[in-house]
């Protein structure tokens, strides 16, 4: 009879996800994700058959779960636009400094030049614009935004602003990441607030 698994696909992409943070996609390994996830090397080449497969994982895994910030934010803040800035700040809390930044863009390499990965990169992006659209749709709905507003034109540029943000920080490494995202973040919405949405 075959041995249950004591640790789940998830628990083991989340520490693979962690040991990312840590080395980087180019020195990510097999070992370093087993040590993260207090299991053996042999285990994962089991399970995902290798780095790459592991990598894919983790990657298809991130685009299955962006939306849990959002959906976390919508449950601890009823109002839209303040959901929003949370999700956001959730989504960048593990970058906390331009180092850790380096090693997430090393996973952007893959994304722009392996297929595999680019679709779950594509996906991952597809479905957070979603995500977006959906609390600016809300903030509207609750007279936070304007009547009117663009909505898809709008969590465009909020994912660009997103996106920017984090290279932008990272170069100027002024402030805090979270403290440079609200402000960004409060900018391009600044336009469409009504006094409704104003804190």
């Amino acid at each position: 009879m075959a041995r249950p698994r004591t640790t789940s696909d998830e628990a083991i992409l989340e520490a693979a996800a962690r040991a990312i943070g840590r080395h980087g996609a180019q020195g990510f390994t097999l070992a370093a994700a087993a040590c993260e996830a207090g299991l053996a090397a042999a285990t994962l080449v089991q399970r995902f058959g290798s780095k790459r497969g592991l990598l894919l994982a983790v990657a298809a895994h991130s685009a299955r779960t962006v939306a849990v910030p959002f959906e976390r934010a919508r449950d601890e803040h009823p109002a839209p636009l303040a959901a929003l800035h949370a999700a956001l700040e959730t989504l960048a809390s593990g970058v906390a400094t331009p180092h850790e930044l380096a090693r997430s863009l090393g996973f952007l390499q893959l994304d722009l030049t392996d297929p595999g990965f680019r679709e779950h990169a594509a996906e991952h992006a597809r479905r957070m614009r979603q995500e977006i659209a959906a609390l600016l749709a809300d903030a509207v709905a609750a007279g936070e935004l304007a009547a009117g507003t663009d909505v898809a034109a709008l969590s465009r540029a909020v994912q660009v602003t997103y996106n920017g943000t984090l290279i932008v920080w990272a170069l100027s490494g002024d402030g805090t990441l979270a403290a440079a995202l609200r402000d960004d973040l409060a900018a391009t919405l600044r336009p469409y607030v009504t006094d409704g949405g104003k804190a």
